[in-house]
C-alpha cells in the first residue's frame, strides 16, 4: 500500500479538530514480514540521503515529536533512525527548563540545539511544550518570571505561536527544513500501554504515577494540540498528525515523510574543480606506483 504523506498533513490555516483525525488507519503492510522489509528498505534510502545531505552541506533537517505519553515517539526515533550516521544526527530531550534557562525567554535554550548544516536533528518534545504541557498547566508559566502584563491567557499563547512561527520561518529561510509530528494516539490505547508498562517488568521504569495524573487533563491537552496545530502548521514547517495506535503503521508512515522531505531538497555531491581533479590524479599516481 503506498503511503501518501500529505495524507496526513495539516494544510496551513485549518483549523484542527482532533476527533477528525484516525489514531488508527489500514496496516500499510500484510504482514508483520513485510512490514520488516519495508521499514528496511525506507532506513536504506534515509541513509544514503543523510550522506548525501552531509556532503552538499547546504540544508539541515529539524525533526520535531510531540504527543501524550506512551504514544511511540522513543520508539518511532529509535526504529526509524537506526540507519542513520550518528556523526550527522542529534537528539534532544527537553525536559523543565533549567534556573539559567528561565533567565531567558522560552525559545532561548533550543536555538543552541539547532542542526548545523548537513545534519539532522532530532527534538523529542521541543519548545512546544511552552504552548502545550504550560497551557494546561498555567502554574508553570507563572513560575517563569514574566511581567505581570504578558500573562493575560487571552494573549499569551497567540504572542508564543507567533514566536514560534517566526522563529521557523527565519529556520527555514537559512535551509533548515522543519517536519513536526504529532503521534495521535487514543485514550484507550494509551491505557492498554499504560498496563504493558505496569505487568512487564522490563517496561515498570517507563511509568509513574505523573503519567497516570496527567491522563486526568486528557481534554485539555487536545484542545491545547488543536489550537497549537492550527495557528503553527505553516508551508515551511509544516505539522503531521500520525495515526499511532499502530506503532509499525507509525513508523513507516514517519519514515516515508522524512524520505519525500529529502528528496524534495536540491542537493548533490559536491564537484571537484580542474585544480582538485589533477591533484587526486598525482595521488593515484603515486599509490599506484607504490606497493605493499
Amino acid at each position: 500500500m503506498k503511503i501518501n504523506s500529505k495524507d496526513f498533513l495539516v494544510h496551513a490555516g485549518k483549523k484542527v479538530k482532533l476527533k477528525n483525525y484516525p489514531t488508527t488507519v489500514k496496516p500499510m503492510y500484510k504482514s508483520k514480514e513485510q512490514y520488516g522489509q519495508i521499514l528496511k528498505k525506507h532506513i536504506e534510502e534515509l541513509s544514503s540521503l543523510q550522506n548525501l545531505l552531509y556532503a552538499s552541506n547546504r540544508y539541515s533537517l529539524l525533526l520535531i515529536f510531540q504527543a501524550m505519553d506512551a504514544a511511540g515517539k522513543d520508539s518511532a526515533i529509535k526504529h526509524v533512525m537506526s540507519g542513520i550516521n550518528p556523526q550527522g544526527c542529534q537528539v534532544f530531550s527537553f525536559k523543565h527548563p533549567s534556573t539559567e534557562e528561565l533567565e531567558h525567554d522560552f525559545l532561548w535554550r533550543i536555538v543552541q540545539c539547532l542542526p548545523e548544516r548537513g545534519r539532522i536533528g532530532i527534538f523529542n518534545r521541543s519548545y512546544y511544550e511552552e504552548v502545550l504541557i504550560v497551557r494546561v498547566h498555567p502554574e508553570i508559566l507563572h513560575s517563569e518570571g514574566l511581567p505581570n502584563e504578558l500573562l493575560g491567557k487571552h494573549t499569551i499563547w497567540h504572542q508564543r505561536y507567533n514566536s514560534i512561527v517566526n522563529l521557523e520561518n527565519h529556520l527555514h529561510s537559512n535551509g533548515t527544513r522543519i517536519i513536526k509530528f504529532f503521534l495521535h494516539i487514543s485514550k484507550e490505547e494509551q491505557r492498554k500501554r499504560f498496563l504493558k508498562r505496569i505487568d512487564e517488568p522490563e517496561k515498570n521504569w517507563k511509568f509513574s504515577l505523573d503519567d497516570i495524573e496527567e491522563r486526568k487533563f486528557w481534554k485539555h491537552y487536545m484542545k491545547a494540540y488543536e489550537d497549537c496545530l492550527s495557528a503553527t502548521s505553516t508551508t515551511d514547517a509544516p505539522w503531521y498528525v500520525i495515526p499511532a495506535d499502530d506503532k509499525e503503521n507509525t513508523r513507516l508512515i514517519i519514515s516515508q515523510i522524512i524520505l519525500d522531505a529529502l528528496k524534495e531538497l536540491k542537493m548533490s555531491y559536491p564537484k571537484p574543480t580542474a585544480k582538485r581533479r589533477q591533484e587526486l590524479h598525482s595521488i593515484r599516481k603515486l599509490l599506484g606506483t607504490q606497493k605493499s
